[in-house]
């Protein structure tokens, strides 16, 4: 019974054997059995594409002329001072982009991916931030989607949208390589830039850092100085939280007002040496500076000592002091807990305003 078994079952897997041998050597019979069809399509997976987000973002970004003479010299290139690019922010014309853009032009052009042209006035300027905010007479105009809690993050895809060289608008793909980057503009100790790796030329300045969905990620600002020297891939931008806040005060005020102490300081540890890891804990800020114009002068603070406070608010870092203390309405005044000479004292300040050249 058990040698008849054996033979039945040798025999079907013998049969299915040459079966599929030969829908294997016979296409048609593949065809009729979707064989082909089930391997083109486990074959060719759907291509990776960032169209969405261009399609949403790129009719927001502008091209931004800075003009000697009339508004007709955009026609006769040697009349442009400069060349940038802009982000529709308001779709009844606000537009943010770079100080270094429009500063001290004559007159500035907007030219929209429609093909309208218009005049744009100068809302505010600062300097600080390399931001300008313009306006423009037209409304329902396509603005840039926006996220109000975006914050970026190190190995997010950012794509870079503006005028690169004047060859109309372009795209260029990267990643966020760094966060909360300082240094890069005059008083920038109060302004953090994103780094990241999509390509910035001239003309690009002023245009949009979106993400992998269109949303605002930054006003792009700059290339590495570096770039010269022949290092790549260092580019910046600002950060769109940042961005806002500036455009808002920039239409309520015309200016950005900013806190001033007139002070340096670097971390020190519980041993008074200064910290050099993340991790190191902070006892305070030690005072390596002060302008003897300033307010930290005036009010009597002094070479040496140590700030531990802010409106009874510990410090953890010389950049939080500063954040606190921009954010002060000039002519206000705040406490500062103090070390002396191994002596806690408090010290009232009058908060200056920051002035930048």
């Amino acid at each position: 019974m058990i040698k008849k078994i054996k033979f039945v079952l040798n025999s079907v897997a013998y049969g299915l054997a040459a079966a599929l041998i030969v829908v294997i050597l016979n296409p048609e019979l593949r065809n009729n059995l979707g064989i082909n069809k089930l391997t083109t399509n486990v074959m060719r997976p759907a291509a990776m594409s960032f169209a969405s987000a261009v399609q949403q973002a790129a009719p927001s970004v502008v091209n931004v002329y800075s003009v000697t003479g009339s508004s007709q010299a955009i026609s006769r290139r040697e009349k442009i001072n400069d060349l940038g690019s802009g982000v529709i922010m308001t779709s009844n014309g606000h537009i943010l982009t770079n100080y270094h853009v429009v500063d001290n032009a004559e007159s500035i052009l907007v030219h929209l991916q429609d093909g309208r042209q218009f005049n744009a006035e100068v809302i505010g300027l600062d300097k600080v931030t390399d931001l300008a905010l313009l306006k423009i007479n037209a409304n329902n105009l396509p603005t840039i989607p926006q996220q109000s809690d975006l914050e970026p993050q190190v190995g997010d895809i950012v794509l870079a949208i503006g005028n690169p060289l004047n060859f109309g608008q372009t795209i260029t793909q990267g990643i966020v390589s760094a966060t909360g980057k300082k240094g890069l503009t005059p008083g920038a100790s109060y302004s953090d830039f994103i780094q990241m790796d999509a390509a910035i030329n001239l003309g690009n300045s002023g245009g949009a850092l979106v993400n992998s969905q269109g949303m605002l990620v930054g006003i792009n600002t700059a290339a590495s100085p570096g770039t010269k020297n022949g290092v790549q891939g260092i580019f910046f931008a600002i950060p769109y939280q940042l961005a806002k806040r500036i455009m808002n005060k920039l239409m309520e005020d015309g200016e950005v007002k900013r806190g001033y102490l007139g002070l340096e300081g670097e971390a020190i540890n519980q041993v008074g040496q200064p910290v050099r890891s993340s991790i190191e804990s902070i006892a305070g800020i030690r005072l390596t500076y002060i302008d003897p114009l300033g307010p930290a002068w005036k009010s009597g603070l002094k070479f040496g000592d140590v700030l531990l406070a802010v409106n009874d608010k510990q410090l953890v870092s010389f950049s939080e002091l500063l954040g606190i203390v921009e954010h002060v309405e000039p002519g206000e005044t705040i406490s500062l807990t103090v070390s002396r000479s191994n002596k806690v004292i408090k010290i009232n300040v009058e908060v200056g305003k920051l002035e930048i050249d």
